[in-house]
């Protein structure tokens, strides 16, 4: 039989089929990702092919079908392992809020780029516009100019209100989509607004931390009664990168991309090379520096995981 992975718990799988009959099953064997080491060999999203086991609802996955694309970030818990997040998404969106808790722009900056690397189509959901004032909304307004001109898109949304809701879900609709972003954003209150029937336990922000707590515990995939369906994560705290080199980094920054060719040096890094096109677009104002600089962040981190020789950045 064959089916689409809907939840993960890390030892066991549901496994929808399409006759819409859900399966739990376990895995059979190991599985590899082009040499990664995994915390989780499969994720949700995933189709894979099992063998019914018993007379109860369970299987024992033994195939899995190859991927269109998937999500990674480097496991939190064992450093020199990768953890899937997603697998077979039609595109993504990044949660985020102005304020509690407060914008990290750096964080969105290394989410878009495990989404670019497989050519992910990304978008900025800015949630709890509701409570924004009027330096909130200049700040949106700068952040949409820096994310616009990286060739990606922003929207204003509110789960509280509504406002926002029948665009994202225009977005959203006949898709299959993966929903990601720190705790405390209000992500599940978001899915909730989109799709009440859902009931996802949601958390409150700590007046102590400005952080929120962690309501999604696995990832699970949703059906949408309008047509698509979603992928809820956990929340997030940090993103950190094993599976890249550094011109991987170079080639995933759209906008810095797009500048590459018209550097005096083809292995260009943007760092401290003469003749840098990036480096004269950043003084010009034609790369914001904020970006530039999550770039140089990144780009110093990986270097470091793969012993390249430091650029003084």
């Amino acid at each position: 039989m064959q089916g689409t992975i809907i939840k993960s718990t890390g030892t066991w799988y549901l496994v929808r089929t399409a006759d819409g009959h859900v399966w739990n099953c376990r895995i059979k064997g190991k599985f590899k990702l082009k040499g990664y080491k995994l915390t989780n060999p499969v994720a949700v999203g995933d189709e894979v092919k099992f063998d019914a086991e018993g007379e109860t609802d369970s299987g024992i996955i033994n195939v899995i079908m190859p991927r269109r694309n998937f999500v990674l970030r480097r496991s939190t818990r064992q450093k020199h392992f990768m953890h899937l997040i997603a697998c077979n998404v039609d595109q993504a969106m990044v949660i985020v809020t102005i304020k509690r808790p407060n914008i990290k722009p750096g964080f969105i900056d290394r989410f878009l780029l495990t989404t670019e690397s497989y050519d992910i189509p990304t978008y900025i959901i800015f949630n709890k516009c509701d409570i924004y004032d009027e330096s909130d909304f200049e700040l949106y307004e700068a952040l949409h100019i820096i994310y616009k001109n990286a060739g990606y898109q922003t929207m204003l949304v509110s789960a509280e209100t509504g406002e926002g809701l029948e665009a994202l879900k225009t977005l959203l609709k006949d898709k299959t989509t993966l929903i990601s972003g720190h705790s405390g954003v209000g992500k599940s209150t978001l899915v909730n607004a989109l799709q009440p029937q859902l009931e996802l336990r949601t958390g409150d922000i700590s007046d102590i931390t400005d952080k929120g707590t962690h309501t999604t515990t696995f990832a699970e995939m949703f059906e949408l009664d309008f047509g698509g369906r979603i992928i809820d994560t956990p929340g997030i705290k940090e993103l950190g990168f094993l599976n890249m080199e550094p011109m991987d980094v170079s080639h995933n920054f759209p906008e810095i991309f797009a500048l590459s060719p018209k550097c005096k040096y083809a292995n260009c890094l943007h760092i401290n090379e003469p003749f840098c096109a990036v480096k004269d677009a950043v003084e010009s104002g034609e790369i914001h520096p904020l970006r530039y600089q999550s770039y140089l962040s990144i780009m110093e981190e990986v270097m470091d995981q793969n012993h390249w020789e430091r650029h003084d950045i």
